[in-house]
């Protein structure tokens, strides 16, 4: 099925004299895209583009380029590609996420796996973890599993407990909008079906591209909206909104692009880098106690080397550790 989107990203524009411009000037160089929804790729194998020196900025390709309100933005192709295409096993999900996954189905629910263990999934890594998005209200998950419970304030989630373990499962009902995507009016491609829809706005509200993909385990579908396979491919991190926009919503993604880039050996789109060094000194706002769960994780999986070289690259050391920046 192919239509042509009938949306436009409207740019939004502040100034002033105290402090940088958080959103990125207009572009008028890219040129409109056709909008296709695709069942499956050609049959040929996915190939990484991997990188012996993690983070580099490509000069190849910028992200989702934010352009003047009266003309209209390149899309992202949406894709739905067959998780046997990808090389997705099952077998690689973990026995309590399965059990969570069963049970809901079994209940009406639709569930998905969403996140970095998608992500993980088709690099043939083990994910640390495994997120669960569902149609089941939060309420409702807890009623089916009594050893549950809702935490969270600004992004409230169920923790469901089999013993020492928990499985993190969230609702689309309680995905929060955030301010600076309200910023953006995206408006609905015209014959798309109404769970794509509803599937693709959920996925907008995450940080990076390689982050927003969604796997059906039922129907073993992964669905792609934003670029994240393609990305995947050249071992790219992108932020799904402009870079810009997305550290100035939450600038602990900051340190977390530094940290998958790190861990996979994969490299920062080029806005993506430059938001990077212009926005470092905002991870200052951050309390003392996320700074070290942040370094905590970075520093963890093996790739404590490798988030020390890029820390030290966009000037995030001499933030973070005042003392060693000479």
């Amino acid at each position: 099925v192919s239509c042509r989107p009938t949306f436009i990203i409207r740019s939004v524009f502040c100034s002033s004299q105290k402090g940088p411009l958080f959103l990125p000037r207009p572009s008028s160089t890219a040129p409109s895209q056709p909008f296709q929804i695709r069942q499956n790729l050609s049959p040929t194998p996915l190939r990484i583009r991997w990188s012996c020196a993690a983070a580099i900025e490509t000069l190849d390709e910028g992200e989702l380029i934010i352009k003047p309100a009266e003309s209209q933005s390149p899309v992202r192709e949406w894709k739905k590609v067959s998780s046997r295409e990808l090389g997705i096993s099952t077998s690689a999900i973990s026995g309590h996420t399965r059990t969570v996954l069963k049970e809901l189905k079994r209940n009406g629910y639709e569930v998905y796996l969403v996140g970095g263990c998608v992500r993980d999934l088709i690099l043939k890594r083990v994910p640390k973890d495994f997120d669960i998005l569902t149609t089941a209200e939060l309420r409702e998950i807890v009623d089916i599993f009594p050893h549950s419970e809702i935490v969270g304030r600004r992004f409230p989630i169920c923790h469901v407990r089999f013993g020492d373990n928990i499985v993190e499962v969230s609702s689309f009902n309680s995905r929060r909008q955030t301010c600076s995507r309200n910023l953006i009016p995206f408006v609905r491609p015209i014959d798309c079906d109404e769970k794509d829809n509803i599937r693709w706005r959920n996925c907008l509200q995450r940080d990076f591209t390689i982050n927003g993909l969604m796997f059906d385990p039922f129907a073993r579908l992964v669905y792609d909206y934003m670029g994240g396979l393609e990305d995947i491919r050249k071992a790219k991190v992108r932020t799904i909104i402009p870079s810009s926009m997305s550290f100035h919503e939450d600038c602990a993604r900051i340190l977390r692009a530094i940290r998958i880039a790190a861990r996979l050996g994969f490299r920062l789109a080029r806005r993506t880098a430059q938001s990077v060094r212009d926005l470092s000194c905002s991870i200052l706002r951050l309390d003392r106690a996320r700074l070290l769960m942040e370094m905590n994780y970075m520093l963890a999986y093996g790739s404590a080397e490798a988030s020390v070289r890029l820390l030290w690259k966009f000037g995030l050391l001499e933030i973070l550790l005042p003392h060693q920046r000479t």
